[in-house]
């Protein structure tokens, strides 16, 4: 008797909605960890050709962890396109001033590239305080601190 492989279905797939707090965690573990929820690598059902992950909101993003010197030596590149367009940030001032931009570089740069990854993007919602705006959602709390 031969064992049939499940393929998930998008329509099939059950999502539930996760609340993460970054207060103290690593940024490329904290990314690593989300993107895995994204994707649905967590769930038994993972079908690499479908959105299979959950929803995640992160809050307190502006309380992530940069270890070693990351904080001055880590720099973020945007280029405009025009000579003398290029715009360097260090971690640092990304971390103070826009840390909801800095978690969510994180998480894009580990999920796959395409439609798909942008459909799972879409399901990532990041805030710098504690306040959220997905509490009708009853966010289930996902400890990734261990």
């Amino acid at each position: 008797m031969q064992r049939q492989t499940t393929i998930a279905k998008a329509s099939e797939v059950k999502r539930n909605w996760y609340l993460v707090d970054a207060t103290g965690i690593p940024l490329g573990r904290l990314a690593s960890r989300i993107a895995m929820i994204l994707m649905g690598k967590n769930k038994a059902i993972y079908t690499p050709n479908c959105d299979c992950g959950d929803y995640v909101v992160v809050i307190n993003a502006s309380e992530v962890k940069l270890t070693g010197d990351a904080e001055h030596k880590k720099n973020y590149y945007n280029v405009s396109g025009y000579n003398g367009g290029l715009r360097t940030r260090s971690a640092g001032t990304m971390k103070r001033e826009f840390p909801v931009e800095m978690v969510e570089r994180a998480v894009w740069g580990m999920i796959p590239k395409g439609p798909l990854g942008r459909q799972m993007f879409k399901k990532l919602f990041v805030y710098a305080g504690k306040d959220h705006q997905q509490t009708a959602q009853q966010p289930v709390v996902l400890d990734l601190s261990k």
